[in-house]
């Protein structure tokens, strides 16, 4: 199905599953599809879970196709609970996911919640315990590192399955983070575009910001105007995958 609408089979989840490369799919599954009315605009919803780790995960969608005949836009959200719900200016969590939501009802596409990967995987309290480290003087990276964990223990394998399930074949990305193409183009997905999401800076979080851009490859201009993004070759698998 496109983001836009689903069919009657589609409605519950059980449908054929499928990858675009050929590999054997990843086991979701999806649930019914709802009216999600919110301050951004109305949308579509779905929850998928994770047949392998439970986790539950949101596909929140236009109602409508992107009438410019361009492939829909998509942002794979990782949850952030201090800068989703409590509006935390330590990173850009929260107005990121809010610009994204703006585009997708105005452009047609779908945003992808995912749970479970606070903290670029490691979990909120020892997200809390970064952040405590990072108060010490050590940077978003070296504070995973000195509590002995991943810099990025995320896995994109249920979501580029349910943009699969979903029909999403070819999308533009809304992201700054250019591993995400990389992934998604590994799993079948290809990403035409990267359309950026950089938000204003604070001075709450500028050294986050630069040390995302400077060590991990963050395609951010901060503050200088930012455009569509050429998309190069997929690159070898990320080196922090836990799966």
């Amino acid at each position: 199905m496109t983001a836009s609408a689903a069919s009657d089979d589609s409605l519950d989840g059980h449908r054929k599953p499928h990858t675009g490369n050929g590999a054997a799919p990843y086991p979701v599954s999806g649930g019914p599809i709802v009216q999600l009315p919110t301050a951004f605009g109305d949308f579509v919803a779905q929850a998928w879970t994770d047949l392998v780790t439970g986790v539950e995960h949101l596909a929140v969608s236009s109602p409508t196709p992107p009438t410019d005949g361009k492939a829909p836009l998509v942002r794979l959200h990782s949850e952030c609970l201090t800068g989703d719900v409590f509006g935390s200016y330590r990173c850009d969590c929260g107005e990121q996911l809010a610009y994204a939501l703006e585009l997708i009802h105005e452009h047609g596409g779908t945003l992808l919640y995912l749970r479970g990967q606070e903290g670029r995987g490691i979990g909120l309290a020892n997200k809390i315990k970064a952040y405590a480290l990072q108060e010490a003087g050590f940077d978003t990276v070296e504070a995973n590192e000195q509590l002995g964990l991943p810099v990025d223990a995320r896995c994109y394998k249920a979501a580029a399955q349910v943009l699969a399930e979903m029909g999403l074949h070819e999308v533009r990305l809304l992201s700054n983070n250019p591993d995400k193409q990389n992934r998604l183009a590994q799993a079948g997905v290809t990403v035409v575009e990267m359309v950026p999401t950089e938000v204003p800076s604070r001075e709450q979080n500028i050294r986050y910001l630069r040390t995302k851009k400077e060590r991990m490859e963050h395609r951010l201009l901060l503050d200088t105007a930012a455009g569509p993004v050429p998309v190069p070759a997929p690159e070898s698998p990320f080196r922090h995958e836990q799966d």
